[in-house]
């Protein structure tokens, strides 16, 4: 039981420490390039496969009535989407402005939806999963339709439509989103006795999620190890998107504080949902709509989430 406990308490950070020498480990081995080459296959279909079966662990605790508007939803969404859109129009406005790589940092850092190993912190942190989980809907919607439109604005690619570019985002991430929580419901009110067993999985979620988010660390470790930015660029990358990441939590706690009568839970909730970040989605959106430096701004917010969360959980378990 004590090192159970033990294990709970530093679970995240022993995490985010294999991650990081796991990779570095792997460099110092000197494989083949074939070897780097499968690895890398490998784990572009395990973690997939850790985040689909996490939340669908996650949402056969989710009855479908759950899922319902939040006073805090809109106000997020539209912070979220506001600033984007200021930082957006502030480039296209002044297209050689000085330090361009770092404001596109902090919109990459603002528009990412939450990740979809929110729910589970959420549910450790005493939060509603379930309106974290409508949320994190939400703000993949917004997201599917606000990038489209700006993206093109600021880097113009040519043969990139709206509706491509909204197919690439819904076929990148609603997979990893709906499709667990279908199967969760399906299995919900068609097997009932099977629900019951996977209700009895207990931490498991959490668990292999700190395994997916050792294989993140490593993904976010290489980002940056292997980026052609300069050491100025990349401590200003680093820094906003630690403001980034600091402001997001502060103003969800707050907002969902104000807005709910259950001001603890929400604002637990609230914070995750805008803090929390989908950190590989942000690297992929970086390649692909916008500078490929800024995919950098990625890692860093993943280390930078991680650590809060780290903090947020192992001061729950000194008070429990």
């Amino acid at each position: 039981m004590k090192d159970d406990r033990f294990l709970k308490r530093w679970a995240l950070p022993l995490s985010m420490m294999t991650g990081v020498v796991g990779y570095f480990a792997a460099v110092a081995m000197r494989f083949p390039q074939e070897v780097y080459a499968g690895a890398n296959k490998v784990i572009a279909i395990v973690q997939p496969a850790l985040l689909f079966t996490m939340l669908f662990l996650s949402f056969c605790r989710i009855r479908p009535k759950d899922l319902r508007l939040c006073p805090w939803h809109l106000p997020l969404l539209l912070i979220q989407t506001v600033l984007f859109g200021v930082l957006a129009g502030l480039i296209i406005l002044r297209p050689d402005i000085e330090g361009r790589i770092v404001y596109e940092s902090a919109m990459l850092c603002l528009i990412c939806p939450t990740a979809t190993a929110a729910a589970v912190v959420v549910r450790k942190l005493g939060g509603n999963a379930a309106h974290l989980v409508t949320y994190t809907v939400m703000i993949n919607l917004v997201v599917s339709i606000v990038v489209p439109l700006v993206a093109p604005l600021i880097h113009p690619q040519e043969g990139l439509s709206f509706l491509q570019a909204f197919m690439a985002i819904m076929s990148k991430v609603f997979p990893l989103l709906i499709c667990p929580m279908m199967l969760a419901w399906l299995i919900r009110y068609t097997l009932p006795k099977l629900n019951d067993l996977l209700l009895q999985t207990g931490d498991l979620p959490f668990y292999l999620w700190t395994i997916s988010l050792a294989l993140a660390i490593a993904v976010s470790t290489r980002s940056i190890v292997h980026s052609t930015a300069g050491f100025w660029h990349l401590a200003a990358i680093a820094l906003v998107s630690l403001v980034c990441c600091l402001f997001q939590f502060w103003t969800g706690r707050q907002i969902g504080k104000s807005t709910s009568q259950n001001a603890l839970s929400e604002a637990t909730t609230a914070g995750q949902s805008m803090g929390q970040k989908n950190t590989v989605f942000l690297i992929w959106l970086s390649y692909t709509f916008f500078t490929p430096v800024t995919a950098i701004a990625g890692g860093f917010y993943c280390i930078w989430h991680n650590v809060i969360n780290s903090i947020q959980l192992n001061k729950l378990k000194t008070e429990n």
